[in-house]
Parts: structure tokens; sequence; C-alpha cells
């Protein structure tokens, strides 16, 4: 659901069972109109953790019906229908204690109730998506010859922030200087993240709706130039950075239909689909291996490309796209978001519901390591900096724990090698007054750590940010109030800060801070040496800000 959707199985175990003295046998009735409303609500709110066909992955299985067996033979049954429409009521209102937030201020009580039917109903199945359908949808608005030789506007390009407004379906692009709204642009559905070529020159957008935008920063003010719509439900795109192919591919990742494609960098002209489809770690075949998080390598022409319910790492080399190379890597299950080590070669994964992350060796493309970690990590991109005792670490924040686990990494640096016993290990937990984070971040010129927790079902805990001194770790973190500092009023819905990201040169820490969708929302500057507030950048177009990209951290995958 919002954000990230999590199904606790003690949870349910433990609701008063007056809510539910009587299991549902059949589904209850919807009205057509009434399917249509819901359909709208689970795609925008539950999908994403839940899966389109129900079956699960960081949140639990919603299928009406369905059937486990143990390692030990045992048979687990369960279902929607065997809970109820009270219980699941209860449950879609209240959250539960795996991470998933409440939604009585965020839905209507019909609204819930709406939920709790729907659900027990046998999902549907969206339709397919081909190459052709890809074509069809595509929309060449400015071809390539037509647009600026050079950059037109006197704007600093690469302290500029695209800032996803979730809720209206737009991007605003904000000048990181002048903390002015450069422009607002129409984008797909939800945008889950913004990435940019290896230029710098265009950003690229993926909405929840599949749709991808392509925005060129050339123009005096900034303007969409291609689309394309890639499937019904999509996460991630990024390009192309090796030497020789700068601004040359795009390759997007859907999560319905499970697979990706391939497009042309500068155009989106749709050049290749890729199912991902197919068997699990566990020798399963799975029907809806979504795509979730994907980086373009440094050292190598390659994508890494992580297939969420099968556990696969894949390594696309894209020199050939005619004769497609893929490396295959079984890693573990649900893997979900990640980024690069400091040496950027190794890519850390999150499984988040298996509890561990995968580290991936780029140059040899094999796995460097499955590491064990606290609840249901959740790193955004993670964290890089130089421990005092453990040497260079990644960090990442958890959704089902209440701390930030620091995972050691290997160096090439001979300095380093004092450290190499500790790779690959969890070498220290910084202590959160909760679970619900879901980013960390840093920067090489920074002293700070900064974690957010808007999963956390507590308002004063959820509506702040979290600073650790990087100096001394011991010390407890300094809690940073954005709701207080916004300056916004008091609402009904928790204003849940999210996604701390720096600009270009490390002074300053951005904060979104996520109100109602009828609430007035902000973005919250910070000095990141003082913690003092320097600017709170609000407007009628800032609704529902989430992910804020700067163009040259994200350009360089700095974090």
């Amino acid at each position: 659901m919002r954000f990230k959707g999590l199904m606790s199985a003690m949870a349910l175990a433990t609701l008063p069972m007056a809510i539910s003295n009587a299991f549902a046998t059949d589904a209850p009735p919807l009205t057509d109109q009434e399917r249509a409303q819901a359909k709208q609500i689970y795609f925008e709110r539950c999908a994403g953790c839940h899966g389109v066909l129900r079956k699960g992955a960081t949140g639990k299985n919603l299928e009406p019906h369905w059937t486990k067996t143990l390692a030990d033979g045992t048979k687990m049954e369960g279902g929607t229908l065997k809970l109820g429409t009270e219980r699941l009521e209860k449950i879609i209102a209240y959250g539960t204690d795996g991470g998933m937030v409440n939604y009585d201020d965020i839905l209507t009580k019909e609204e819930i109730n709406l939920m709790a039917r729907y659900i027990q109903h046998t999902p549907d199945v969206p339709p397919e998506f081909s190459l052709k359908d890809m074509e069809n949808s595509w929309k060449l608005i400015v071809p390539v010859e037509e647009r600026p030789k050079k950059q037109l506007s006197k704007i600093n390009l690469k302290n500029v922030f695209a800032v996803t407004l979730r809720d209206t379906g737009k991007l605003a692009l904000i000048d990181g200087d002048t903390k002015q709204i450069w422009d607002v642009l129409d984008t797909g559905y939800a945008v889950h993240i913004s990435r940019l070529s290896a230029s710098g020159r265009y950003v690229y957008t993926v909405g929840r709706d599949g749709l991808v935008t392509l925005i060129d920063l050339w123009y005096e003010k900034p303007k969409t130039v291609a689309t394309i719509r890639m499937g019904s439900d999509a996460r991630s795109v990024d390009t192309s950075k090796f030497k020789g192919y700068e601004d040359k591919y795009l390759v997007g990742g859907t999560y319905w239909p499970p697979q990706f494609s391939i497009m042309d960098g500068e155009t989106l002209k749709p050049l290749k689909i890729v199912s991902t489809r197919g068997m699990t770690v566990d020798g399963e075949y799975h029907p809806e291996p979504r795509v979730a998080s994907i980086v373009s390598s440094h050292i190598k022409p390659e994508w890494v490309i992580n297939v969420k319910e099968t556990g696969m790492i894949l390594l696309v080399d894209y020199t050939d796209i005619e004769n497609l190379k893929i490396t295959q890597i079984d890693s573990a299950k649900f893997l979900h978001d990640g980024g690069w080590d400091a040496s950027k070669r190794y890519f850390m994964v999150a499984a988040n519901a298996s509890n561990k992350v995968a580290a991936v060796d780029t140059k040899t493309g094999k796995l460097a390591a499955l590491v064990d970690t606290a609840k249901i990590p959740h790193p955004g991109r993670g964290a890089n900096f130089t421990h005092k005792q453990f040497g260079p670490v990644w960090a990442t924040g958890h959704l089902g724990a209440d701390v930030v686990s620091l995972i050691s990494t290997p160096s090439e640096d001979k300095k380093n090698a004092k450290f190499k016993e500790y790779n690959w290990k969890v070498v220290q937990e910084l202590k959160m007054p909760g679970a619900g984070n879901l980013f960390v971040k840093t920067h090489p010129k920074s002293q700070n750590l900064w974690a957010d927790a808007p999963m956390n079902p507590e308002r004063e805990i959820a509506e702040s940010v979290y600073v650790f001194d990087l100096n001394d770790l011991s010390k407890e973190p300094r809690r940073v109030d954005v709701a207080k500092d916004s300056g916004l009023p008091m609402t009904t819905a928790i204003r849940r800060a999210v996604h701390p990201e720096y600009s270009q040169d490390g002074s300053e820490v951005w904060i979104s801070l996520w109100g109602g969708k009828k609430d007035q929302s902000a973005i919250v500057v910070y000095d990141d040496k003082t913690l003092k507030l320097k600017k709170v950048i609000t407007d009628p177009s800032i609704v529902t800000p989430t992910g804020k990209f700067n163009v040259f951290n994200t350009q360089f995958d700095i974090y």
C-alpha cells in the first residue's frame, strides 16, 4: 500500500478474535462501479507491495485462498476470505507491526470497507504489453535535430532537484541555488524515480502507470521531448553510462507485465523487450517476477537488473542489443532497492522480505556475499562513508527494525587492507527511535548520516528525521522536527518526513514533508553542518512531494 504495504502474520494472528468470529465463505458483493473504484485504489496504494496478482512479496499474499507447504511437509492454508471483512477493515485502518501504515487517515471508512470487500474477490489479470504496444504509445515530441545545441538558460543544472509530486502526476524541477521552482511538468502517475543521462542533459522519469518521460534541461524552460509507455505498472529506469555509450540507451523495468524494455536514449524509440518470468532461486515457477531496481555500471557496458520475486540479479551487456548477453546470478528472493558501494564495483541490493542484502561483484560478474540483516532492509540507494573502526561501510535502514545497519565493504586502497576481516559483515547497528525507515543518506563532504522514519506509526517519529554524527557514532542521533520547522498547520493526517537528499556540494539536505492529499506539503531545507533550517519551499503546486533527485549526485551515483 502507500510507501510499502506489509501485512504481518503475527499482527493478523494477534488481532482480537471478536473481530472475526465467523470467517466469510463467499466474497461479499461489489457493484461494477465499486469494483472500478477499488481497482484504482489497489493500483495506487497496494499493488507495489502485494503484487498485481496479489501473490505478495514485500507485502503478504492477498489472494482469497492460498496454500503453502512448509519444508517439513506441513500444509498451511489462508487467504482474505478466511479473514473476513471486519478483520480486514481493522488491518487496513490501523496497519500492522510488520510495517504497513495505518490507512484511517488516508482512506475514508467507506473506502476501507470497499477495499476489505474487494480483496476477497479473485484478482483481475491485466493485459500483456508487447513491443508493438510500446511503439503505438511512443510519442517523439521534439526530434533530436530540432533540440538546442547548447544550454539556453543560466540555471546551474548540476544543482537542480527533480522532485516527484506523487498524487498530481507531475514533476517539479527546482533550482537548488535559488530554491525557486524552475518548472512543473506533467509525467506519469506517482513517479517512482528520476534518473539522469550520462551527460546530465536529460532527466528520465517513470511513473507507476508505466509512462516514461524524457525531459531536456537545455531549454530556457525544461521541456518534455518524448514519452512512451512500457506497461501498466513500473518502477525503474536507468541509462547507459559506460564510455562510448553515453545517452545511447535507456532500460526500464515493469512490475506488470514482468519484463524489461530497452529504448533509444535520446528518443525513447522501443528496441527490445525481455521477459523476466521464470524460476525462483528455490526452483519454483513464479508468474509475476517484477523488475525492481536497475542501475548502470560505471566499469562495464552493463546494467544490473534486479528481479524481485525470483531473487535473480541480471547483468545485461548492452554492447549488442540484437544478441543480448545476460549473466544470471542467484541471490535471495524479494529483491527491492539498492545502490553502489564507494568503489562502484559492488552493487548492494536489499532482499527485504528475506532480511538480507546481496552484494554483486560487477567486475567478476558473481555474487560476492549474502549478508544477514535486521528485519526488512530498505536502503533506497544506501549511504557510503569511512568508519573510524571498520573502514569503508555501506548503510541501510529497515522498515521492520529500529536500527540502521552498517555493512563493511572491500576496498582496493592498500591503507584499508587492515579492515578486510570485516568485509561483508554487519559491523554496527545504529539505534533509531523506532522502525519504519525508508531512506538513509550522506555525502563525501559531510560528517552526518541522515535517516527518516516515515513508516513509523507514531506521529512524532514519522514527522522527524534523525542525524548521526559520523565522528562519534556512539552518540544518540539528533532529532530534527521537520513538520514543526515547516511552519505548516497541524493536520489530521501524519505529515511524513521522507527522503533526505543532498545538494551538489554537500552543504544542504532537502527533506520532503508529505501531508495528506488535500493538505499543503513542503520541502524543508537544512544546513548540513548546523542542522539549522535554511528554507521552506512550499507552493500550491507542491503536492505530496516524495523523491528528490539532485542532478549531479544522481548522475554520478553519489550517496
